[in-house]
């Protein structure tokens, strides 16, 4: 099969069309973005000092020496040399230009946001989705269990000549995660056939308990290669920055020279502010689990009230989840009909091109925004009109 252009992006193309005219985005997979000052205001003195005497300049493409050394102390293994900082959406698109070629056989977990597994068809790649499941005990009450990845299914699918198992833990849409006794797992078939595991990484350190964050892929295995970034869990998507890490000298250098055609080097405004950030990793993680255990407290009462419309499916991790209307109503059309007459969006599942999903009617809402009362309560009095009155 030969390589093409990637197919138009459906998530975000419907957020272009409804983010910014929606007065009530309950399906954001993002936290809470802090202000400009509240960033400052976390810095310490060294990152200070750069943004008040910072010249607006080219920057090193590999990134800031000093913001690379701040995000290698987040890794146990990966050292400055062995990262790139890049945009997040950019890393991923550097990475499958550099490893795949037409005909390799790519592994991804399904459903999931789509340039995990549309660059790599539009290589030429086949691709070999790895679903989730509702988890034993799942019924839909409040403190449910929520949807899960299977390893045994995931060691079914990776087979010699794999080339390329792509995952998201905690993943989008469903906040599902691995146990760690998984992780490894999943990591030894892949090591055992040969195959490089590009971990999107983008929601670490937003895990609930008992949840934790797995090792990163970088860390723990030579052929890893872990993706992360400040939109999600850092509460900074305005500041467009992440980065790739990765043992491999070589596969960071193809990298590089690649990045050449692409950015060739990030803003120095942003890589300053992402110092700051990257050293007050601590409070700022914090900051956004504070806000997703609120809203998901808010979240497991709401649908408890709401158990004959709809199957919640608790998340592990990430501010999203992935809850189903059980009505038998078209799940897009119920989704169009909410954001037309009450201003609420919800993400439907046909934006990720997941048959099953659609069919089961699952939708995407988000935890991580602070007027989630207020996206519920809304939510709420169009339920009553629709199914109560």
């Amino acid at each position: 099969m030969a390589a093409q252009i990637p197919r138009p992006f459906k998530l975000e193309r419907f957020f272009a069309k409804y983010e910014f005219q929606s007065p009530y985005l309950l399906c954001c997979s993002d936290c809470e973005a802090l202000t400009l000052q509240e960033l400052l205001a976390a810095a310490d003195e060294d990152s200070l000092s750069r943004w008040s005497d910072l010249k607006l300049s080219y920057t090193e493409s590999q990134g800031l020496p000093a913001l690379r050394e701040a995000i290698a102390a987040l890794y146990e293994k990966v050292t400055p040399e062995q990262l790139v900082v890049c945009v997040p959406e950019e890393g991923v698109y550097l990475a499958m230009r550099v490893l795949l070629q037409p005909g390799d056989k790519v592994v991804a977990t399904y459903p999931g946001y789509q340039s995990l597994h549309e660059l790599a068809a539009a290589c030429g790649c086949s691709i070999s989705h790895w679903e989730p499941k509702p988890a034993a005990g799942s019924a839909g009450a409040a403190g449910s269990g929520g949807l899960e990845f299977n390893i045994e299914e995931a060691r079914a699918l990776i087979q010699p000549g794999t080339k390329l198992v792509v995952v998201n833990f905690p993943h989008n849409p469903t906040g599902a995660t691995l146990s760690i006794g998984n992780w490894a797992a999943l990591i030894r078939h892949c090591r055992e056939v040969g195959a490089w595991l590009f971990s999107d990484e983008m929601y670490k350190f937003t895990e609930l308990p008992p949840s934790a964050p797995l090792p990163a892929a970088a860390d723990v295995y030579e052929r890893g290669v872990s993706l992360c970034g400040l939109s999600k869990s850092w509460g900074l998507p305005g500041l467009r920055l992440g980065w790739l890490a990765c043992q491999d000298s070589q596969l960071l250098q193809q990298v590089l020279a690649l990045k050449d055609y692409t950015t060739i080097c990030s803003p120095a405004t942003s890589e300053v502010l992402a110092l700051a950030a990257v050293r007050a990793t601590p409070k700022l993680t914090q900051r956004c689990r504070d806000i997703i255990a609120t809203n998901l407290a808010a979240a497991d009462a709401f649908f408890a009230r709401w158990t004959d419309v709809f199957e919640w499916h608790r998340p592990q991790g990430g501010p999203i989840a992935f809850p189903r209307l059980t009505t038998g109503e078209d799940v897009e059309q119920w989704c169009e009909q909410l954001v037309n007459e009450s201003g609420v969006l919800l993400l439907p599942a046909g934006v990720y091109d997941h048959e099953p999903s659609v069919r089961r009617g699952h939708f995407r809402v988000g935890l991580g925004r602070q007027n989630l009362p207020q996206c519920l309560e809304q939510l709420e009095a169009w339920l009553v009109k629709k199914y109560r009155s």
